[in-house]
């Protein structure tokens, strides 16, 4: 397959990558970046916490293990490169007790084994020098993790992207996408373009597009779950100085509440894990029947909540009730008073899940035809976006000299 012309479905910072990854790579291609919004970023990458995750938690010789660590590298290369903000400054995972500390040691093992380095537990002295108001049975310093500003990351890529010859096209959502032996012929219902090779990387939306392009039955299912945020007041702001994170229960899901400090100096607290009733929903005032209807009609969807109701009760209340938020936040720091909240941001997390209730963790990339499909990128997919794009790049696009 000779490929000149390529179209990458979706301005988020996946697709960004991708686009300046093969410009990197491909100079006499014309790579064209279509996005429904009228900005980059809209959703999910322009609305996480701005964290630099490298590679703790995966299991190691997973995919997400293994781009984690080579995306956390690149993506810091490129913020030193263009003077993108941000900072490496370390995070703590904290056990509250001894059950945690358990865990504690299983996650030293794992970032160990993906090849994190100066990975060390701290003393109480260590960590409330680091630290001073956060309360631990144990706890254990990750060094290479940081924050960065994920928009202006982007509107680097997208400088780097027009600057090589590219085009970005806002506001142009692709509707349609047909196959033929001379290429691909994709639409936004205006205008039609040529294309040899299609990527997409629809995020929230990646099985509905996946299904509508390829004409396939979706092979997973993306269900919507929000993820609030408080943010610690101007006089709170000192309770926290880095990163503070809780041990993971293998229990539950999600990660947990847990503690930012952003690049503009503001502390943020979260998120909880609400089911969503609209895919793009950031708040419980937004509902989409058909959105809502795709996700309580999927067999897998009810089997995980059949699995997790106290765990999906509880984020609810989370999310109704500021007092059991508070109790979340209160077991790292247990200062933190109602008075320190106030409202924050939400987003919406694109969670990949199986017919069987399972909730699908590592990356999943589809190649049908002239199309590439992204199908799952979850956390840390932003962190590791520039070692995604390599990995796309290197197993599923070939280029003909």
């Amino acid at each position: 397959m000779s490929l000149q012309k390529i179209g990458i479905a979706g301005g988020g910072i996946i697709g960004l990558s991708i686009a300046y990854k093969l410009q990197k790579a491909y100079p006499n291609a014309k790579i064209l970046l279509f996005e429904k919004e009228d900005s980059l970023g809209k959703h999910q990458s322009g609305r996480n916490s701005g964290v630099l995750h490298c590679g703790l938690y995966y299991e190691p010789g997973s995919l997400k293990a293994q781009l984690a660590v080579s995306g956390i590298r690149q993506m810091t290369e490129f913020c030193r490169k263009h003077e993108v903000p941000h900072e490496i400054c370390g995070k703590v995972v904290v056990a509250s007790d001894k059950r945690e500390a358990s865990f504690l040691k299983n996650l030293l093992e794992r970032g160990t084994a993906n090849g994190l380095t100066g990975l060390k537990y701290l003393s109480k002295e260590e960590l409330k020098k680091r630290e001073p108001f956060v309360v631990a049975e144990k706890s254990l310093l990750v060094p290479e993790e940081g924050i960065v500003d994920y928009k202006a990351v982007m509107s680097k890529l997208a400088e780097q992207i027009l600057n090589a010859n590219g085009e970005i096209h806002l506001g142009s959502e692709l509707t349609s996408a047909k196959e033929n032996k001379e290429g691909i012929i994709v639409s936004d219902g205006q205008k039609e373009w040529s294309l040899d090779l299609l990527v997409s990387c629809g995020g929230l939306h990646s099985d509905r597009i996946y299904q509508k392009f390829t004409h396939k039955q979706r092979p997973l299912r993306i269900v919507p779950f929000r993820g609030e945020y408080m943010m610690l007041t101007k006089d709170a702001e000192k309770l926290v100085n880095h990163l503070i994170y809780p041990v993971p229960d293998p229990e539950y899901p999600f990660l947990g509440v847990h503690f930012t400090r952003m690049m503009t100096g503001a502390r943020e607290v979260g998120p909880n894990a609400v089911f969503a009733f609209k895919r793009e929903g950031y708040t419980n005032r937004q509902i989409s029947i058909k959105d809502t209807f795709d996700a309580i009609s999927y067999k897998g969807f009810l089997k995980f909540i059949s699995n997790n109701l106290g765990f999906a009760l509880g984020e609810l209340k989370s999310s109704l009730f500021v007092t059991d938020f508070l109790k979340k936040a209160r077991k790292l720091v247990p200062e933190i008073q109602e008075q320190d909240f106030i409202k924050g941001t939400a987003g919406v997390r694109a969670q990949a899940m199986n017919v069987e209730g399972k909730l699908l963790m590592d990356f999943d990339v589809i190649k049908d035809g002239r199309q590439v499909h992204v199908l799952n990128a979850p956390s840390p997919g932003a962190t590791a976006s520039l070692a995604i794009a390599d990995f796309v790049i290197s197993e599923y696009i070939t280029f003909q000299n």
